[in-house]
């Protein structure tokens, strides 16, 4: 009896000492991608001495969604200044905004412009 529990004994231990097929593996590297904010971008109105006051304060209204009361204080800044920032955007909403605004202001028969600016 004593030898076949030696037996059984060295049969684990060489089970254990039998190595199994080295397989390569490769490390993966974690790629961190950075999240940052988008560059903005400032939608700048111009004066001219063609558009009117009013067609101005309802482009600021419809386009811009400035308040009545905002959108003549800023309407005044930009006819005794020259120009104004009307909003600070991504890119593509700053591109978006400005061109809705010439076009109804083309539709009206204005010559407003607006220029986009990397803020």
């Amino acid at each position: 009896m004593e030898r076949s529990i030696k037996t059984v004994y060295l049969q684990r231990k060489n089970r254990r000492r039998v190595s199994m097929p080295k397989e390569h593996t490769q490390l993966r590297e974690k790629n961190r991608t950075e999240t940052r904010e988008p560059h903005k971008y400032k939608v700048i109105i111009e004066n001219d001495d063609f558009t009117t006051m009013d067609f101005v304060v309802k482009l600021l209204v419809e386009v811009f969604f400035y308040d009545e009361s905002k959108a003549v204080k800023l309407m005044l800044q930009v006819h005794h200044s020259d120009c104004a920032v009307v909003g600070v955007y991504t890119y593509d909403i700053a591109l978006s905004k400005a061109r809705k605004a010439t076009d109804l202001a083309r539709s009206e028969g204005f010559p407003l412009r607006l220029r986009v600016e990397q803020a």
